[in-house]
């Protein structure tokens, strides 16, 4: 028997999913190193002290940011890697999804970038994991795609993310022209997951 979640469970739901989007938004703007508790508290208000109640300190606030935003590409990337009826159409969904999140979550992707140095050993270990298993998911979409050996289609893939990722370091104003620039990276990304050699 399952206890019912009650209106105090939610608000806390809510305050701490509240917390991951603010020290992700700080994390990107000013660095790991350049944000307290105190900030990311202030952001959401609340007392610093207070974001304890839900983390147990910044590491583990950019773990649960880090470790969240892993999680959310592999379960995501599995759905609609799964729904095409062709190859070609699963690769494309699959791309098409990767463009819209890095749109859409380009404070993730800097953080991921630059912080990733500053998890604990248990986050950076889940953190590598899941990235492992989101690879392998687009290796073994383009596979039958390309007539390539799993080292080029892997070198293949990651390229791919380089192209994509790319997006949110190199220009603001891609995600205020979000539809238009998903269109461009999505043609980039096939192009040079599928170029003949």
């Amino acid at each position: 028997m399952t206890t019912p979640v009650t209106a105090r469970d939610r608000a806390k739901a809510e305050r701490s999913d509240a917390i991951l989007r603010e020290a992700a938004r700080l994390f990107a703007e000013h660095g790991y190193n350049g944000v307290s508790l105190e900030d990311i508290g202030a952001a959401v208000g609340v007392s610093g002290p207070a974001v304890y109640r839900h983390f147990t300190g910044k590491q583990a606030l950019l773990g649960a940011v880090l470790v969240k935003v892993s999680d959310d590409l592999v379960t995501g990337g599995t759905k609609v890697a799964s729904d095409g009826a062709t190859a070609a159409e699963r690769m494309r969904a699959l791309v098409e999804f990767h463009v819209d999140f890095a749109l859409g979550h380009a404070e993730v992707i800097r953080v991921q970038d630059r912080d990733v140095a500053h998890l604990d050993s248990r986050d950076h270990a889940e953190v590598r994991r899941l990235q492992r298993a989101y690879i392998e998911l687009w290796i073994d979409t383009l596979a039958p795609l390309v007539d390539a050996d799993a080292d080029e289609l892997r070198l293949r893939v990651q390229a791919c993310f380089g192209l994509i990722n790319s997006t949110p370091h190199s220009t603001r104003a891609a995600a205020r022209r979000h539809s238009a620039t998903a269109t461009v990276l999505v043609a980039m990304a096939e192009s040079a997951l599928t170029a003949p050699t």
